[in-house]
């Protein structure tokens, strides 16, 4: 099943840029794979150490809560590495396509006359890894697109060159 999301496009997205059709899409960092695992294994890291503590401490019937936190990190770890590779991105003539997703995808266009302003933000980790997200925001609260595991560089260029973009297709040139 998919779920699709248009800014304003009258036919919406075409099902072409759901498929590699050879298009240029532009991937997402692969360093975006090591920021999520770091986020990943510090918020399992607290859960894990009560529940060795609790099994050696307390009671061994604790140690199905040490099995069930490194389940779900071996998940978190397998969903993130097919995660982050599935986000990409285009910039067609009229609009910015965002896909991402392998089981539930996700395709959203927001075309460059629609675009009210552009973010770029970097966490502390972001910062570390020398990574920034670029966050499309247009009229509509019920659609933004954002960009995470852009380099620094790149998601600055981006925001430059739509920015640009809105502001010509606003203009009406």
């Amino acid at each position: 099943m998919s779920d699709t999301s248009s800014a304003g496009a009258s036919a919406g997205p075409d099902v072409r840029l759901f498929a590699d059709s050879g298009m240029p899409w532009q991937p997402v960092s692969p360093r975006l794979v090591g920021a999520r695992l770091v986020l990943l294994a510090a918020t399992l890291v607290v859960p894990l150490v009560v529940a060795v503590a609790l099994a050696a401490l307390v009671s061994t019937g604790f140690w199905w809560a040490v099995a069930l936190m490194l389940l779900v990190g071996a998940v978190g770890t397998w969903v993130i590495t097919r995660q982050v590779p599935a986000i990409s991105w285009i910039e067609l003539e009229d609009e910015l396509v965002v896909r991402r997703g392998r089981l539930n995808r996700s395709l959203v266009s927001v075309p460059y006359g629609r675009l009210q302003y552009v973010d770029v933000q970097s966490g502390p980790l972001d910062r570390v890894l020398g990574l920034a997200e670029v966050t499309l925001h247009t009229a509509s609260p019920h659609l933004s697109a954002d960009i995470p595991g852009l380099s620094v560089a790149q998601a600055e260029a981006l925001r430059q060159r739509l920015v640009a973009r809105g502001e010509s297709q606003r203009a009406g040139l």
